[in-house]
């Protein structure tokens, strides 16, 4: 008899530590939004906007809060984290696609390259000199590994990363399309103007547990290395300078840009299109939230922001006018409080000499 397909609720009720109401063999093999889940998929509530859709929901099964429980109609995974538990159930029913170990037959590999005989070497990959590849990683089609690159277990390139000579790479990374690791970082120095190219000679280390969105572009240590530390994940098209620090498990959105030598704490959230200057420092437990930007160290967690959020443009235009003069009005008031300081003491002199 050939297994059932999917998985049923009682294991997953088990395997992620859920208290389950329903039934625990009914089966489910897929994710859907809850709005348009059916009796074979999993879905879930984390984001109180969209309970308007539980009442009507048909799905297999939804992971939610306990307080929510009565108001399910259909079978529930009571979790207190819907949104990871679900991230652990749809990793569970997605599994990446398998790459057979072995090299393929175009990939360019150096011969004094150590290659676990469990990896995968795709397609027109290219493997440099004395390059170390752990077991069961994935180098994906068109992937270029240069000289001296670490690579630890169970990593996945998955398609033309680049990861340049010398880059220490730790186990379970996800590096997306396009990805480059250790390029030059900016470093010019200026003389009778002219630029001239400082040698970037450090490397960068990337720890365990790490995902780094497509096009996404880590920088080489000037002398010291980069470091990207375990569990950090960054969206699509990042530029980090040389000489950045970033903590464990740090979560940066797309677009965003750090400069040359900034350090980034640990748990800090980074929003879409920030930059931070270079040469300073972000403690732990930060959130900036997106499109702001960061001139000077942050010492205290907490919410950060700055921009101005959109507008109509007449107005826009003429607020951007009045931004222009606030140093001026600044200055006016504190000339005007001044005045009316200097104006009350006077009286009061003049009031007591009176007496």
């Amino acid at each position: 008899m050939s297994a059932q397909p999917g998985l049923s609720l009682g294991e997953l009720a088990v395997r992620f530590g859920c208290i389950l109401k329903g039934d625990p063999d009914l089966r489910v093999s897929r994710v859907a939004a809850l709005e348009r889940a059916d009796a074979q998929s999993v879905t879930f509530l984390a984001n109180p906007r969209y309970r308007r859709y539980l009442q009507q929901t048909k799905a297999g099964v939804v992971v939610l809060d306990p307080k929510l429980a009565d108001a399910c109609p259909v079978n529930a995974l009571l979790a207190k984290n819907p949104y990871a538990t679900y991230a652990r159930i749809a990793a569970l029913l997605y599994p990446p696609p398998s790459a057979p170990p072995g090299r393929h037959a175009t990939a360019v590999i150096d011969a004094s390259a150590q290659i676990d005989a469990s990896a995968s070497i795709g397609p027109h990959a290219v493997v440099g000199a004395r390059v170390k590849i752990g077991a069961r990683t994935v180098i994906g089609p068109g992937c270029v590994v240069m000289d001296d690159v670490t690579i630890g277990d169970d990593t996945r390139l998955t398609a033309n990363v680049t990861l340049c000579h010398g880059v220490i790479i730790g186990s379970r990374c996800l590096f997306h399309p396009s990805v480059v690791i250790g390029s030059d970082g900016f470093g010019l120095a200026p003389d009778q103007g002219e630029w001239i190219k400082v040698p970037q000679v450090g490397s960068v280390r990337v720890g365990d547990d790490v995902e780094i969105g497509a096009s996404t572009s880590i920088d080489r240590g000037a002398i010291d290395d980069t470091v990207i530390g375990d569990g950090v994940k960054m969206d699509n098209q990042i530029q980090i300078g040389h000489n950045v620090r970033i903590g464990d498990h740090t979560a940066i959105a797309g677009c965003a840009g750090i400069s040359g030598s900034a350090t980034i704490g640990k748990r800090c959230m980074i929003g879409g299109m920030v930059g931070v200057a270079g040469h300073l420092s972000i403690c732990d437990d930060v959130v900036i939230t997106g499109k702001s930007f960061v001139s000077g160290s942050i010492r205290r967690p907490g919410y950060y922001s700055s921009g101005l959020p959109v507008d109509e443009t007449p107005r826009f235009r003429k607020n951007a006018a009045r931004f222009q003069r606030l140093d001026e009005f600044v200055r006016e008031v504190r000339r005007e409080r001044d005045a009316a300081e200097d104006g009350g003491a006077t009286q009061d002199s003049d009031s007591t000499s009176g007496e």
